[in-house]
């Protein structure tokens, strides 16, 4: 049921990190209308040196890579379905080589990396997958060499800050845990503040579902923290800048009424931060709630707008 909406955040997430790295393309078409690679990714010829480190996912972006994240453990159909992708690209790559009678090696051709939260050992055993841990780390299992491809078993990576940016596309425990290790991230921290605009979207499109297994369930208990705390900012945000208004106008106009008027629009601003952060946009609807909100206590708001929901709010106050 909430396949999709993972399938999203992935896409997302991993376009935004990538992004320092090189270009990344998301679901490009590759044989037909039916088949698209989820994400195609060029390293940039000159790296940036001061970019963030990415960990095991940097030195997986050291050269032209497919990856393609499965929210579930990979089915035998979609391996088969993701080699057929590969196969193409590496043709078409091999195709536009001989048109310019450029020799091609082999290390130039694209790479398919399939993330998936788990895979069982019968099923590597059937892939004749052998572990890649001497190259990479513990988790990463290569195909045939001329296949061109390599499988992350996500929940068998090591729980190290290396790994920390794969696992946030593992399922359950592993990404729960990891989640818990990225709120520990500095505030400064180039990518922190990208990544948690993604998390707010894939919370509100969790928490606005109604139908959630369990899993997800605990998922939305261990996003709420992160989207608790940009509430709060956008709180202190919109109260501040009320003030710094209310305080600047109050230089013409009296000091108290300068505190006045800062204190009453940040009080609005912070109704406003609430309702976009909570439902995506002010339509005509919730702006027509902004004006009785504003009669309320502010302290009386924040737990209100997270309690109801966009129709209860709307009943509540229509009268």
């Amino acid at each position: 049921m909430t396949r999709f909406i993972h399938d999203i955040f992935a896409k997302g997430y991993l376009r935004e990190i990538l992004s320092l790295k090189g270009e990344v393309k998301t679901s490009i078409d590759i044989v037909g209308e039916k088949q698209e690679a989820d994400v195609y990714f060029v390293p940039f010829s000159q790296p940036s040196p001061n970019a963030t480190s990415l960990g095991l996912l940097e030195k997986i972006a050291t050269t032209t890579c497919v990856l393609e994240p499965f929210r579930n453990a990979v089915s035998p159909r979609e391996i088969r379905s993701c080699l057929e992708k590969i196969c193409v690209l590496c043709a078409k790559t091999e195709a536009k080589a001989d048109r310019k009678n450029r020799p091609l090696n082999e290390g130039e051709l694209p790479v398919l990396w399939i993330l998936t939260p788990t895979i069982s050992q019968p099923m590597l055993s059937k892939l004749n997958a052998v572990s890649a841990a001497g190259d990479y780390l513990q988790g990463v299992h290569t195909l045939g060499e001329i296949l061109q491809t390599k499988i992350v078993a996500i929940h068998q990576l090591p729980r190290t800050p290396e790994t920390l940016w794969l696992r946030m596309l593992g399922k359950g425990r592993v990404q729960q845990r990891a989640i818990s290790e990225f709120r520990q991230l500095p505030l400064d921290d180039e990518l922190k503040g990208n990544v948690l605009e993604l998390i707010y979207d894939l919370f509100t499109r969790l928490e606005a579902n109604r139908e959630l297994d369990q899993e997800d369930r605990e998922l939305v208990m261990e996003l709420s923290p992160l989207y608790e705390q940009r509430l709060e900012a956008a709180v202190q945000t919109g109260l501040q800048q009320g003030i710094n208004q209310g305080l600047q106008q109050g230089i013409n106009q009296g000091l108290q009424q300068g505190i006045n008027q800062g204190l009453q629009q940040g009080k609005r601003l912070l109704i406003e931060n609430f309702l976009r952060f909570r439902f995506g946009q002010l339509d005509e609807e919730l702006s027509a709630l902004i004006e009785p909100l504003l009669e309320m206590p502010a302290e009386e708001i924040p737990p209100l707008l997270m309690q109801f929901t966009r129709e209860e709010l709307i009943a509540r106050f229509r009268n």
